[in-house]
C-alpha cells in the first residue's frame, strides 16, 4: 500500500462514531428484498467463500508483484484469466505507466565500537550507495521533529538513524503516527548533510524481517541511500548508542531506478440491468513489494473484492447497477494506477455512484467507514445493521475510501471502507513474511460477507447515496 495515503483513508479509526440511529422512527432506507438478498449473501459468503482460492491463485503464480517486474506482468495475464473464468463481462487492462525500481544487493554491519551484523533492506525508492558501501558515525533521533531540533553541525557527514517504534494498534492507527518518517526522513536527514539514513522499520513484529515501502525525496534536495532496519536491529543500535560511545555503521545498497515501464489496471464487470450506466466500483491493488509473496497487502483484498462480486454475479437476481472490479496497478510506489483511472474515467465519474477498496489483509472487519452527502446518514446506518452479526456495525464518517480511489473524491464520488482489525497486519506488512500461511480464512470470509452486503445495497438502492459536498472534496495529506 501506499500508506500516508491510505491511513489518512482507510484507518481513521479515531473518528467519532456517528448516530445512524438518529431517524430511526423513520420507514426503513431497504426494501425487505434488498435487505434479505444481502443477508442470504452473507450468509453464503460465511459458508466459506472462494477469496482464499483467489489469493493463493494470484501469489502462486505471480510471485512477487513490484511494478515493473516480471511478476507484476504475469500478474496482469493472472487477473484477465481469473475474471473470464469467473464469467466477468466487459474484461480488460487499462494501460499504465508505472514507476520501475529494482531491489539490489543488501548489506548492513556495525564496524563501531564492536563489529556485529545488521538485517536491513532498502526503501523503495532510494538511490544505491557506493559500491563498497557507506559507511560514517550514527546521530540518532526519535522523530522528525527532534531531527528539526539538530543543528547542521550535528548531523552533517553522518548517517541518521531513525529509532521511533510503531505503536500496535486494532485500527491501525500506531502506523500513521510513524510511516512520515519513512517518506520524509530522507530528505530531512539530506537537507542537514547527512550523507545516509537507517529507520527502524514501520512494523510491529519482532523478527529479523526489514520492512520496506515508499520514501519520497524532495525536489533541490541531494538524494541519499536510506534503509529499514529490523526491529532486533534497530534495539541493538539504540542499545549501542546508549553507552554513549561513537556508533558507526556500514552498509550497501544495490537498488536501481529503471525509469518507466507498462503496466495496467485490470477491470472486469458483473452488469446491471435497470440502472447498468451507474457504477459501483470495488478496488484493490495488484501490485505489491518484492520482499514476501504480497498475501496480504494486497492479495487479500484482491480475493475480497473479485469474491464478493462472484457471490453477487452468481445470484438469480441481477444487480441494478454495474458492479466494477479493479485491480489496480502500482499503489505501493506511485499510485500510478488510481490517478490513470481518475484520468481517464473522468467523464464518467458522475455515474459513479459508490466506490471501496480492500487494503488491510485478511483479518475480521471491525467497523464501517463513509463519505458522502448528509443524507447518507440513515441507508449507512442500516447497512451497518446488516454487517452487526459480522462485528462491523461500528460507524465513523471519516477514514472511507483507500489509496487508489482518493482521487475519486474530487468528482464528488461516495466513498467507503469496511475497517477491519489491524492488530496483527503490521507484523508482516511490507516484509519477507508477507506470505500465504498468514492468511486466515474465517476472519477473510467475514470480510468477504461484509464487502459483498455492501455493494449489493449499494447496487440496487432505487436513489444512490448523495455526493460528497464540495467542501469535503479535497485530498487527503500526505
Amino acid at each position: 500500500m501506499r500508506r500516508t495515503t491510505v491511513l489518512a483513508l482507510i484507518l481513521a479509526g479515531a473518528a467519532a462514531p456517528t448516530s445512524p440511529g438518529r431517524a430511526a422512527d423513520a420507514a426503513p432506507a431497504l426494501s425487505a428484498e434488498i435487505r434479505e438478498t444481502a443477508e442470504s449473501l452473507r450468509q453464503n459468503a460465511l459458508s466459506g467463500s472462494r477469496a482464499s482460492e483467489w489469493i493463493r491463485s494470484l501469489i502462486d503464480h505471480s510471485g512477487p508483484r513490484l511494478s515493473g517486474s516480471s511478476g507484476e506482468r504475469a500478474s496482469i495475464g493472472w487477473g484477465l484469466e481469473t475474471f473470464k473464468t469467473l464469467g466477468f463481462a466487459r474484461v480488460r487492462a487499462e494501460k499504465v505507466r508505472v514507476p520501475f525500481w529494482q531491489r539490489g544487493v543488501e548489506t548492513g554491519e556495525v564496524t563501531a565500537p564492536y563489529p556485529h551484523k545488521l538485517s536491513l533492506t532498502a526503501l523503495g525508492g532510494s538511490v544505491p550507495t557506493p559500491a563498497a558501501g557507506l559507511e560514517g558515525e550514527i546521530v540518532e533521533v526519535g522523530s522528525l521533529d527532534e531531527l528539526a531540533t539538530k543543528n547542521e553541525a550535528a548531523v552533517r557527514g553522518r548517517i541518521v538513524f531513525f529509532n521511533k517504534r510503531m505503536r500496535r494498534s486494532v485500527d491501525g492507527a500506531g502506523y500513521g503516527e510513524t510511516v512520515p518518517i519513512r517518506g520524509s526522513g530522507p530528505s530531512r536527514a539530506a537537507k542537514l548533510g547527512a550523507i545516509g539514513v537507517l529507520i527502524r522499520s514501520v512494523g510491529t513484529d519482532s523478527n529479523r524481517t526489514p520492512h520496506t515501502g515508499s520514501l519520497k525525496y524532495d525536489e533541490g534536495i541531494a538524494e541519499i541511500p536510506a534503509a529499514a532496519l529490523s526491529n532486533p536491529d534497530a534495539d541493538l543500535l539504540e542499545r549501542l548508542d546508549r553507552e554513549g560511545r561513537p556508533v558507526r555503521v556500514r552498509f550497501t545498497l544495490g537498488c536501481r531506478n529503471l525509469g518507466q515501464a507498462d503496466s495496467a489496471n485490470v477491470i472486469g464487470e458483473i452488469p446491471g440491468t435497470g440502472k447498468s450506466e451507474e457504477i459501483v466500483l470495488l478496488g484493490a491493488h495488484r501490485d505489491s513489494w518484492d520482499l514476501g509473496e504480497g498475501a496480504i497487502d494486497d492479495g487479500a483484498g484482491c480475493g475480497i473484492v473479485i469474491e464478493a462480486a462472484r457471490l453477487i454475479g452468481a445470484l438469480r437476481k441481477r444487480p441494478l447497477r454495474t458492479i466494477r472490479v479493479i485491480l489496480f496497478a502500482n499503489e505501493e510506489n506511485g499510485l500510478a494506477g488510481g490517478k490513470s483511472y481518475a484520468e481517464t474515467h473522468a467523464a464518467e465519474l458522475d455515474r459513479h455512484v459508490a466506490a471501496l477498496e480492500a487494503d488491510l489483509g485478511s483479518d475480521a472487519p471491525i467497523g464501517f467507514a463513509w463519505n458522502a452527502g448528509p443524507s447518507a446518514e440513515r441507508l449507512v446506518g442500516e447497512i451497518a445493521a446488516l454487517l452487526a452479526p459480522l462485528g462491523a456495525s461500528q460507524v465513523t464518517s471519516t477514514g472511507a475510501g483507500g489509496a487508489d480511489i482518493s482521487r475519486l473524491v474530487l468528482a464528488g464520488v461516495p466513498l467507503f471502507s469496511v475497517r477491519q482489525d489491524a492488530s496483527r497486519y503490521f507484523d508482516w506488512h511490507h516484509s519477507a513474511n508477507d506470505t500465504f500461511d498468514k492468511i486466515d480464512p474465517v476472519p477473510l470470509d467475514r470480510m468477504t460477507a461484509a464487502v459483498a452486503v455492501f455493494t449489493w445495497v449499494a447496487a440496487n438502492v432505487p436513489q444512490p447515496f448523495e455526493r460528497v459536498p464540495k467542501e469535503k472534496r479535497v485530498l487527503p495529506k500526505n
